[in-house]
């Protein structure tokens, strides 16, 4: 499965033959969601992602059911209730670097990289802007970490009124990446 979902990634970028890519398998994003009565939080381990260097392109794929959760009945009822994983199977993100001139993927540090692209979740896209704390390690290793905020409505995610005071109308994403060179 996880080939799978590299391949569609790859697929994703309109990336050069010759450019220095990163890459990893297993990133980490999570959503959390701050309400009144509970608070809601689920990690996804199995996050794909790529990084050209050269031109700054991103791209990111994951499968919604693989979010996991404390509780089972939340994970069933998010799955089959609220994100229709069974209908749209992944979320991805494909999306540009730019400021990339600010951030030498060559020389250790921290850098900033200013992030914007299109977020599909549920069937919807949308235009997110954010910005990734990158630090630059040796062999060309890299760490990211971003958070940003999503509206549940715009992704045309509906919550029954039964249980609106249970979720937030706006959740927060956080992402987690640790990129190494990509091998051909």
């Amino acid at each position: 499965m996880k080939t799978i979902v590299l391949i569609i990634t790859l697929g994703f970028t309109a990336l050069q033959v010759n450019a220095q890519k990163i890459w990893t398998q297993n990133g980490e994003i999570t959503f959390y969601s701050k309400a009144p009565l509970e608070d809601i939080e689920a990690v996804n381990h199995s996050v794909s992602s790529v990084v050209d260097t050269e031109s700054g392109n991103v791209a990111f794929s994951l499968l919604i059911s693989a979010f996991e959760f404390e509780k089972a009945l939340m994970q069933e009822h998010f799955n089959e209730k609220y994100l229709h994983s069974d209908k749209y199977p992944k979320s991805t993100f494909k999306g540009k670097i730019t400021n990339l001139s600010d951030i030498d993927f060559s020389t250790k540090g921290d850098y900033k990289a200013e992030v914007e692209g299109d977020l599909t979740i549920h069937g919807v896209t949308n235009k997110v802007q954010t910005t990734m704390d990158l630090r630059v390690k040796d062999s060309n290793t890299v760490d990211g970490h971003a958070e940003f905020k999503a509206a549940v409505a715009d992704y045309n995610i509906e919550i029954p009124n039964m249980v609106k005071d249970n979720i937030a109308k706006v959740v927060t994403i956080t992402v987690n990446m640790n990129y190494e060179p990509f091998k051909k």
